[in-house]
């Protein structure tokens, strides 16, 4: 459930966009997060960092793209987002020495330091590939074609990323003692 509320804005943009354009949109995505935002708060009193910086990316792409009306900074969000992920892992692994990886699976995984390194970067990594591979399609390809892969070619390499780590690491997940 948390996946598709995570989903939520990059759903909307979708729809709102194959019924009335990118403008349409964009507009619609800012909103959306903005509730999203809204909703967490309201249901939680918290809302987590990476929802913060995905609110002022896409505030501030979206704006841009709203306000120049001009596509091309909303097509350039997400790989902004993407290599911000790719370098805050990369920063808090090597100069903060935290492994942000770590934090967030360690009560799921026990894996030898190494391996945590290792997983941290495999992430890096694809993230920042994911920005690249974003602004490829952004301007190789029609706009109606960056569109459906924001939505399915992002979350399927995404699904295929995660499964793959999964099927890698599923031999350090401890079971639950019965």
């Amino acid at each position: 459930m948390k996946f598709l509320f995570d989903l939520f804005p990059i759903i909307l943009f979708f729809v709102a966009y194959k019924f009335a354009g990118i403008f349409a949109a964009t507009a619609v995505a800012i909103a959306a997060t903005i509730g999203q935002i809204a909703w967490v708060w309201f249901r939680h009193r918290k809302v987590d960092t990476m929802l913060w910086v995905s609110l002022a990316i896409v505030t501030i792409f979206g704006g841009a793209t709203l306000i120049f009306q001009n596509p091309t900074f909303i097509k350039w969000k997400p790989t902004v987002l993407y290599w911000f992920f790719a370098v805050a892992l990369l920063f808090s692994a090597h100069v903060l020495k935290k492994n942000l990886i770590r934090t967030m699976l360690e009560a799921q995984l026990k894996l030898p330091e190494h391996l945590w390194q290792t997983v941290n970067l495999a992430w890096a990594g694809f993230f920042a590939l994911m920005g690249v591979l974003n602004i490829f399609i952004a301007y190789n390809f029609s706009e109606d074609t960056w569109v459906n892969f924001k939505l399915f070619g992002g979350m399927g390499l995404m699904l295929v990323f995660v499964l793959a780590q999964g099927m890698l690491l599923s031999r350090y997940i401890e079971e639950e003692p019965k």
